[in-house]
């Protein structure tokens, strides 16, 4: 993708001290951070602390680009961890240089947008939630609405495979399903599972 400069050429060159919230989790973007130079933390804060790291980056590079692209919320929170130079472009700017692009360009640079974001909130989900939270998440993520209205899941995955998915041993995958259908959560046994509370679940997901 082209630097900042070229996209925004009027875009002044900012400096952000060590510990600087670059970027906040959840919250949609007025503008794309392009980072010149330094190193910055990606992760999930807790208070006024990196609580989950997810990897560093270095300058030249965008930050969080994808979520820009989709027009979505930011996934992960961004702290400086040197002195950063870097430039705030606006968001209509930027998707302006993403149209002036060929479709199968933008097409392919949406589809790796889509896919980054997908594994971005998978890791999300492995570092910064319990097996219960990350099981209520997985089930309305994959839950469909049937003819009477009532959401469920029919599983298709073999109970080992749906417990990989989620980053747990079968045993723990079989106690909190336990623990979600005595907390009245989920019905069901066998191959499909009604989402009994879909809003308790969302509350557990945190979603």
């Amino acid at each position: 993708m082209l630097p900042a400069k070229t996209i925004s050429p009027s875009v002044e060159l900012q400096v952000a001290v060590r510990g600087a919230l670059l970027l906040r989790r959840r919250v949609a973007p007025a503008w794309v951070v392009y980072l010149e130079s330094g190193r910055v933390a990606l992760g999930v804060m807790e208070g006024d602390a990196m609580e989950h790291q997810l990897g560093v980056l270095e300058g030249p590079c965008w930050l969080e680009a994808s979520s820009a692209v989709l027009r979505l919320p930011h996934m992960v929170d961004a702290v400086a961890e040197t002195d950063v130079s870097l430039r705030c472009v606006p968001m209509a700017d930027f998707h302006r240089s993403l149209a002036a692009m060929p479709a199968p360009a933008q097409t392919v640079l949406h589809d790796v947008a889509m896919a980054h974001r997908q594994q971005t909130d998978f890791a999300i989900s492995r570092l910064a939630k319990d097996a219960e939270s990350r099981c209520a998440e997985w089930l309305l993520r994959h839950a469909q609405t049937g003819d009477t209205g009532v959401m469920a899941v029919l599983l298709q995955l073999r109970k080992r495979s749906m417990a990989a998915q989620l980053g747990i041993a079968p045993e723990t995958l079989s106690r909190v399903l336990r623990h979600l259908r005595e907390r009245s959560l989920i019905s069901g046994s066998g191959r499909t599972l009604n989402l009994v509370d879909p809003g308790g679940l969302r509350s557990l997901a945190g979603v």
